[in-house]
């Protein structure tokens, strides 16, 4: 089986459409005008859409392996999720509401929306991201560490024990020897 091409630049406007139309949408609701939002293709891993803020900067991401995959759905279900994220923030703030609640709810409606939190494709020729495990031992067993849990050891900010034995993990890498 070959595998899964991410859209292309006919769809990603598509797309970008039709989060501009929920955007109009909210501001006929509400009536306010929100401004526009970077839309990016870069998502990748299990996840279709994430609505993210960072340094005060929003964006809206979509994962163009899977919309490519499952296009349609995404369009009608992904897409209004996320502005429905975007819209929340500006009215409300993250801060002060629940990511999936009320509000977000009342929004999807009104986008004739399925207020899912999830879906539940078949993504098992989807690339996936893949960290690098890091091998650690206590008194008992070898124990793999994801690249992330592996770097919080390494900056002193975290420690891992054995569920078996209780004892500290302590890393075997050669590359990146941790010296407990």
């Amino acid at each position: 089986m070959l595998p899964i091409q991410p859209i292309g630049a006919a769809q990603q406007e598509q797309i970008k459409s039709a989060s501009n139309n929920y955007i109009a949408l909210s501001g006929e609701l509400h009536k306010k005008t929100f401004g526009t939002i970077d839309i990016r293709f870069d998502l990748r891993g299990h996840a279709a859409g994430m609505y993210q803020v960072k340094n005060r900067e929003r964006c809206i991401r979509y994962n163009p392996y899977i919309f490519a995959k499952y296009f349609e759905e995404n369009l009608t279900e992904t897409v209004p999720h996320e502005v429905a994220h975007y819209i929340t923030d500006m009215i409300y703030s993250m801060r002060n509401i629940r990511p999936h609640g009320k509000e977000w709810q009342a929004l999807m409606q009104h986008f004739g929306a399925n207020a899912r939190r999830t879906f539940s494709y078949d993504l098992s020729d989807i690339p996936q991201r893949r960290y690098q495990q890091h091998h650690y031992r206590c008194h008992c067993q070898i124990h793999s560490l994801s690249s992330i849990r592996h770097n919080k050891v390494l900056r002193g900010t975290m420690q891992y024990f054995c569920k078996k034995c209780g004892t500290t993990l302590v890393c075997t890498n050669k590359q990146n020897p941790v010296l407990l």
